[in-house]
């Protein structure tokens, strides 16, 4: 089989044979796992604005890769790359991101979970930290929503992507620090039927993505939670958690709360709603 027939039948994702169709998906998958590990290697260099720029470009690197890759193996651009949707569904993830952990948080403070005791981080810890969660969100949504998501959906509809996307991207969580089964679940819950059904609704990575972003800087490096168990460094907030980790998510993080469940599960709900409407 030569290069162009390849193409060619790579395009024929709905009628290709399973086992055909899952070796592409798996070849795809661990070239984003590989490339999402590569990156990883930022974490190498200090702190500080270089350490900031590199985390952008090499986010931008990753982009590229994915793109490059689509093309080649599915003989047509990203569809999901849209660069006219880049800054207004970056910006309104980013939003919505934030405004998920503010309503966590504030509910959390409201059942007497959360309490701040002090303010304050170096601006270049900040800067450094919401450079470094942009390659988290970019590498992350491209394996679980531009590569596993989009190919069950393309093949098997969007019940199944969300459903298999949301357990997979719950089940590699389960290896962090104060990780548990509860935990996996809650990430499956919140995180990933919300951002692939935002993935679905708005049909572009820069959504999940900036959802992704905010959300993890947000609870680390604004509300002072750690981020699926693991420690975010320096943030704006100091925070001072009691009660039980069913309320305030105990070693893992915000993200173990039923708070964070509950909220995750209306945002989803919200989404599959606008999706139907369609």
């Amino acid at each position: 089989m030569n290069w162009r027939e390849f193409v060619n039948f790579a395009l024929m994702i709905k009628e290709m044979s399973f086992w055909k169709w899952l070796g592409l998906l798996v070849a795809a998958f661990l070239l984003s796992m590989l490339m999402y590990g590569f990156a990883g290697m930022v974490e190498l260099i200090p702190h500080g604005w270089v350490f900031s720029v590199v985390c952008l470009v090499v986010s931008a690197a990753m982009v590229l890769i994915y793109s490059r890759f689509v093309i080649l193996f599915e003989g047509e651009k990203a569809r999901d790359l849209p660069m006219d949707k880049l800054a207004s569904h970056t910006g309104l993830g980013l939003g919505i991101g934030l405004g998920y952990f503010c309503v966590v948080t504030g509910l959390m403070a409201l059942l007497g979970g959360y309490a701040v005791v002090g303010t304050g981080a170096p601006a270049t810890e900040l800067v450094s930290m919401f450079c470094y969660f942009c390659i988290v969100a970019v590498g992350e949504e491209i394996m679980f929503r531009g590569v596993l998501f989009r190919w069950i959906d393309e093949k098997w509809g969007f019940w199944a992507a969300i459903i298999v996307s949301a357990l997979f991207f719950g089940i590699v969580h389960i290896s962090n620090p104060g990780g548990t089964l509860w935990s996996s679940f809650a990430i499956a819950i919140e995180a990933g039927l919300l951002l692939g059904a935002a993935y679905k609704w708005a049909g572009t990575l820069w959504l999940p993505i900036g959802i992704h972003w905010a959300w993890n800087y947000s609870q680390g490096n604004i509300f002072g939670f750690k981020v699926s168990g693991q420690e975010a460094g320096g943030s704006l907030f100091h925070a001072q958690l009691q009660g039980s980790d069913w309320l305030t998510g105990g070693a893992f993080g915000a993200e173990g709360s039923v708070l964070a469940v509950a909220v995750g599960l209306l945002a989803s709900a919200w989404f599959i709603w606008r999706i139907s409407k369609r």
